[in-house]
């Protein structure tokens, strides 16, 4: 076929589809919602994708995370997991010590059950009259701040001497500030945590959060940290820590072997056992995330493939019909010397058209929604995903167009001018 042909064949196309232009709208719907959906869901699945990934290399793309339970998005460990002894100071002093690939190590201990996310039983804050009862009060060691994974934009950090002494200092998430100071400046200012004030010395800069909602106890704007030996002291009966980790530049493997050969010989693992603790990275929480929005992305797929498939066979019916109401001008062209294969690219290409124009307007459909939606929650379109719903929008049509077009072709021409 010629590129004239082909041109030809184009604009036979829309003249047809102009002349019966209810019954092709109502053909392509299908196709619309199909393609529509799948922008959508490519839009949604890529912003969470990417908004969790900025969130978790906000905590630096160099840390390791040292947990009791195994690495992964598990809120119901198994009874073992549960049973296994908190990971101790020691054990984070054994990682700074015992392991040359990292840089430093900062334990975290909480009174919060942070398992329990949103349901965990929180403490107490309070600046004058003013309580707030969902922050989470954390000890933490001053290489935290060192690590640079967080931000202070007014006062300083507490120091090796304050947590030493135990002092009662504090740094506190910007949501608590605006919380409990609204109007002046938290700086210097003592709250009340369990029954003993405590002075404000440090506000954080916000951090932008998607993975932990917001009366989460993740959820680093409601965080109140405290000096480590503080809260030793003011909750002797909390054992449970997490540890985060910073491993020099290009150690990451050798950072991680040489923390589970100290963590399984300071905590007594035996030869061949399991490991009674979890190691994470930054890069491995993202990938585990992205698993899960993929697992979501493919289903939800599959079900707006339903509409794909209506539209589908919804061409394959109008082209059957259209074979139908065109014998004579099929019986013409053969006349006139077309062969088989042209009257069945004719029919092809016709109803490509059909399903690509369907494909665009839902292309277009998508995008708009997704930048609507992006109003209230992350999302972009991914550059491959209108590529992808044109190109599968078209092949359906040359798929489901390739039985009435085989079917117009076997006219017999003398047959098809007898047509009335």
């Amino acid at each position: 076929m010629t590129r004239q042909d082909f041109r030809e064949n184009i604009w036979m196309a829309f003249d047809t589809l102009w002349q019966h232009k209810l019954r092709s709208f109502l053909t392509i719907l299908g196709v619309v919602i199909g393609t529509t959906t799948v922008i959508v869901i490519a839009a949604f699945v890529s912003g969470i994708d990417s908004q969790v990934a900025k969130e978790i290399e906000s905590f630096g793309t160099n840390s390791i995370y040292i947990f009791k339970f195994d690495p992964g998005f598990n809120f119901n460990p198994s009874a073992e997991e549960r049973q296994r002894k908190p990971i101790s100071y020691e054990d984070a002093m054994a990682i700074r010590d015992e392991c040359p690939s990292v840089v430093d190590v900062s334990p975290f201990m909480s009174p919060v059950d942070f398992m329990q996310g949103p349901m965990a039983e929180r403490v107490k804050i309070r600046f004058q009259n003013t309580e707030m009862v969902n922050a989470t009060v954390q000890g933490t060691l001053p290489a935290y701040f060192r690590m640079g994974n967080t931000e202070v934009t007014e006062g300083r950090f507490f120091g090796d001497g304050e947590n030493m002494t135990r002092a009662d200092v504090c740094v506190i998430g910007r949501d608590v500030a605006n919380t409990l100071f609204p109007a002046i400046n938290a700086i210097d200012k003592e709250i009340m945590i369990n029954g003993r004030n405590y002075r404000v010395i440090g506000v954080l800069k916000k951090r932008e959060t998607f993975i932990s909602p917001s009366d989460d106890p993740g959820n680093e704007n409601k965080a109140v940290y405290i000096p480590y030996e503080t809260i030793r002291k003011i909750f002797p009966n909390v054992k449970e820590n997490f540890v985060m980790a910073q491993f020099a530049p290009g150690k990451q493997e050798q950072a991680i072997d040489e923390i589970r050969q100290t963590l399984r010989t300071n905590r007594k693992v035996a030869y061949g056992q399991p490991d009674n603790f979890g190691i994470q990275t930054s890069e491995g929480i993202i990938q585990q995330f992205q698993s899960i929005t993929g697992g979501v992305f493919l289903l939800m797929v599959a079900i707006s493939s339903v509409g794909l498939l209506i539209g589908g066979i919804g061409v394959m019916n109008i082209m059957l019909v259209s074979g139908t109401e065109r014998p004579k001008e099929i019986g013409v062209r053969k006349a006139i010397g077309a062969r088989r294969r042209d009257i069945v690219m004719q029919f092809l290409i016709e109803a490509a058209t059909l399903t690509g124009l369907g494909g665009l307007i839902g292309i277009l459909l998508g995008w708009g929604l997704a930048e609507i939606i992006k109003l209230v929650m992350p999302t972009f379109v991914p550059f491959w995903a209108p590529i992808v719903g044109f190109v599968v929008s078209v092949g359906l049509g040359v798929g489901f167009g390739l039985w009435p077009a085989w079917k117009a072709a076997r006219l017999d021409p003398i047959e098809a001018l007898r047509y009335e």
